[in-house]
């Protein structure tokens, strides 16, 4: 969440920000700034009273070791102890609809990124690599995985719903293939520390990422236990760290872990119902990173490049988009897209998000760092980003690679990881 300084000294800037992101009606500002007060004013009059209380009690030990009455004294203090859980119990309520509300309140936008009401008004920041040329009709990859046998969308909806699929045979072992090469190539040329968490987490970490209360029904929750399956390996491993602080001297802290994601796509009707661009579940790689605030927005960009570097070495086309106030997420400060040209789709394709959300995470996680020996602890920068998604960098592959006879070509980075196969 935002520091709520900010929102108390200026919501001037609270208000600008709704407006950038297009979230005017997300949030009641007035009603936030209306309860801060109270909920402050209340507390200085409890705290008042704890004080009066403190010397009259005083009071009347000195009176009743003098004999003399301390009646009156002791109705003020009862009269007190009435008004201070009358307070508390006010406050209580009040406290609950401000933390609701405050952890509702989106980050503050960096001054870098321009204004936009959609998608349509994010900007291209580089193009790498050139969209390939055909002397046929290039094929969707759902279409070319059906007729190889290796994508099976009738019995994953037949074992699980609408969204769901089954790998057979070249694309299981090919996702596996990328899952390793891009695990290795962020641990041995990145300097990233690969680490496998649970799958499941507590509402707790859900909370810390930012994910709930605002957005709590796009993921899969169970009452029963109290967890949530995770949207993406950011809930787990940004949560490593929660209520700790760190020692300065190890940031920044890169972390990196391959797991299964789980997403309703409830918002997402009609889109991308064929193949593995839109579906509940699938794999991806994550990057995520703990640093010093002055260094947040060069780790930024380090970041991403280590996402591009994925894509580079599997030779796909793609391009930088750093996105627009309206399209970027709630909790982050400032993100790219990496989008990959889809030849079968004729389209680009979000491959990975990457994004900085300064203290955001931190502050809702309470994840600091001690700059040094006897100073007071700070907030840390959290980043995160996909190095990358397995099933969209699958399809991509298939798409881009696809042959006349109706083959795939396998980059030559995966062969280590296919026994050679080509």
């Amino acid at each position: 969440m935002i520091d709520p300084k900010i929102v108390r000294e200026n919501p001037a800037l609270v208000r600008e920000t709704l407006r950038l992101r297009r979230m005017e009606s997300a949030v009641d500002l007035n009603r936030l700034v209306s309860i801060d007060e109270s909920r402050r004013s209340l507390a200085s009059e409890a705290e008042v009273l704890r004080e009066k209380r403190n010397r009259l009690s005083k009071e009347i030990g000195e009176k009743k070791k003098k004999g003399e009455s301390a009646e009156e004294l002791m109705k003020e203090v009862h009269a007190g102890n009435d008004r201070i859980k009358e307070i508390e119990a006010g406050t209580a309520d009040l406290e609950t609809e401000y933390n609701n509300l405050v952890l509702s309140v989106p980050n503050i936008l960096h001054d870098s990124v321009p204004e936009g009401k959609d998608e349509h008004d994010n900007k291209i920041v580089r193009i790498w690599g050139e969209k390939p040329v055909f002397d046929y009709e290039p094929k969707a990859h759902f279409d070319i995985g059906v007729d190889l046998g290796i994508l099976d969308f009738e019995r994953g909806v037949k074992l699980s719903g609408a969204r769901f699929y089954i790998y057979r045979g070249l694309a299981a072992k090919l996702e596996r293939a990328i899952i390793s090469y891009m695990l290795d190539l962020h641990t041995t040329k990145h300097g990233y520390t690969e680490t496998f968490a649970p799958f499941l987490v507590n509402d707790e970490s859900m909370i810390g990422t930012g994910q709930y209360p605002k957005f709590k029904d796009e993921y899969y929750r169970m009452e029963r236990d109290g967890l949530s399956l995770i949207p993406t390996a950011e809930v787990p491993l940004t949560n490593l760290y929660r209520d700790e602080i760190i020692e300065g001297s190890s940031l920044p802290i890169c972390v990196t872990g391959q797991s299964s994601c789980f997403r309703r796509e409830a918002g997402s009707a009609g889109k991308d119902t064929r193949g593995l661009v839109r579906v509940h579940q699938f794999q991806k790689v994550e990057l995520v990173k703990f640093v010093e605030p002055e260094n947040s927005f060069d780790e930024l960009e380090k970041l991403v490049a280590n996402a591009e570097a994925v894509l580079q070495g599997l030779g796909l086309h793609y391009r930088t988009m750093l996105l627009c106030s309206a399209d970027t997420s709630a909790s982050s400060s400032k993100t790219y897209d990496l989008e990959v040209w889809m030849p079968g789709l004729n389209r680009y394709m979000e491959i990975s998000s990457c994004s900085n959300f300064q203290d955001y995470q931190a502050r809702r996680a309470r994840i600091r760092y001690r700059k040094g020996a006897g100073e007071k602890p700070a907030l840390v920068h959290t980043l995160n980003g996909s190095g990358l998604a397995a099933g969209r960098t699958m399809a991509a592959i298939m798409e881009n690679f696809q042959q006349k006879d109706g083959s795939i070509r396998i980059p030559e980075v995966l062969f280590p990881y296919m026994n050679v196969m080509k």
